[in-house]
């Protein structure tokens, strides 16, 4: 309310209405009450509301040492709960209570068809969430990438030409092509087996290490509050409907990933650099997803920007430096080659959808 430099997205994200404003504003910190939505909101969404709540109980004692009087925390507060519960109410007619109950994906004796993978045979994650309401995109459909290429086993055919490249690619492989495979991995439920034993490694998600490479652009840009806000909400919006994109032609097209491929007509005992995702493989979603979020952070900081990505230091990964968010989104689309995982059509046909996706709300949310 107090910034005319940023857009009010109420009437631009679908369905969302206008942005309920202050009874009494006299002591009202805008700042301060968009910090409360976010705690809120966040509280409600993930799952580690503990290490929430640490940060909370932290900021707190913060303003209690600079001195913020009662009268600016309560007004504050209130506010920014009132538009938090908002927001809330909002998302919760996204479709996504709804999809919980939608039926599984079915595995069939199609030989085209994407079956589950190795170590731990898991069944497909969200076949539905093409059904999520987007926030900009028209449809889940509006940017259909081209197909897939047809499937066969036909070693003069197309497909099997593509994945002898996986194959030969991952065989072949040079130190630095680890290094990138392994530094854009951010499989957030990676199934480790010993013996009889299965156990679960949680890293980060790939829609995660893009919002952390935004937070990276802010604080090296020094941005106000502000405007850290609009850069990290676009980039999310951005990822959101990226993914909704996405999945909508991984379980239209539901084509069996190179590992399936290649144990059961090339070589039995191959294995990817990288564990194979569990959901189909056309389109790549690192490719769709980074190409996305690249042409934001293009868009809002601007190009050839280099930064060092540390996001994943926590998690024993070294960091990279990059000259552009472009050039990190096309190493990270490759990264899908590398790790053996997707075959090329999937990686380059994703890069387009990416940047389909990412211009369009470029032009509906950002403009010139």
């Amino acid at each position: 309310p107090t910034n005319p430099e940023l857009r009010d997205l109420s009437g631009l994200l679908k369905d969302l209405g206008p942005t309920p404003q202050p009874v009494d504003s006299s002591f009202v910190s805008y700042n301060l009450s968009a910090i409360y939505a976010f705690f809120k909101v966040s509280k409600a969404l993930i799952f580690s509301e503990e290490k929430l709540q640490i940060q909370i109980n932290t900021f707190n004692l913060q303003l209690d040492e600079i001195g913020i009087s009662e009268n600016v925390k309560n007004a504050s507060l209130k506010y920014g709960e009132q538009v938090a519960d908002h927001i809330l109410e909002w998302a919760s007619k996204d479709n996504y209570k709804q999809t919980r109950t939608y039926p599984k994906f079915s595995i069939t004796d199609d030989a085209s068809k994407w079956k589950p993978t190795p170590p731990s045979y898991m069944e497909a994650i969200e076949p539905n969430w093409r059904e999520i309401r987007t926030l900009v995109l028209d449809s889940a459909s509006q940017f259909k990438p081209a197909p897939p290429t047809s499937f066969s086993t036909d070693k003069g055919s197309q497909f099997y030409i593509e994945t002898m490249e996986v194959y030969e690619t991952v065989n072949k492989l040079d130190e630095e092509q680890k290094k990138i495979a392994s530094f854009w991995d951010c499989n957030p439920y990676v199934m480790n087996q010993t013996g009889h034993i299965m156990f679960a490694t949680k890293k980060i998600t790939p829609g995660g290490h893009w919002m952390g490479i935004a937070n990276i652009a802010t604080r090296d840009k020094k941005l106000s509050l502000a405007k850290s806000i609009e850069t990290t909400t676009l980039v999310s919006i951005g990822l959101f409907d990226a993914f909704i994109s996405c999945w909508d032609e991984k379980y239209r097209s539901g084509l069996i990933r190179p590992e399936s491929v290649i144990n059961a007509h090339i070589d039995e005992s191959w294995k990817p650099l990288l564990q194979t995702p569990p959901f189909p493989e056309h389109t790549s979603g690192h490719s769709v997803i980074s190409t996305t979020a690249a042409h934001l952070l293009t868009a809002i900081i601007g190009d050839n920007f280099a930064y060092t990505d540390d996001v994943e230091q926590k998690y024993g990964l070294p960091i990279r430096d990059y000259d552009s968010f472009l050039q990190a989104s096309s190493e990270a689309a490759i990264s899908r080659l590398y790790g053996g995982i997707h075959y090329m059509p999937a990686i380059s046909d994703g890069v387009e959808q990416g940047e389909n996706v990412g211009k369009y709300i470029i032009d509906k949310l950002i403009g010139e």
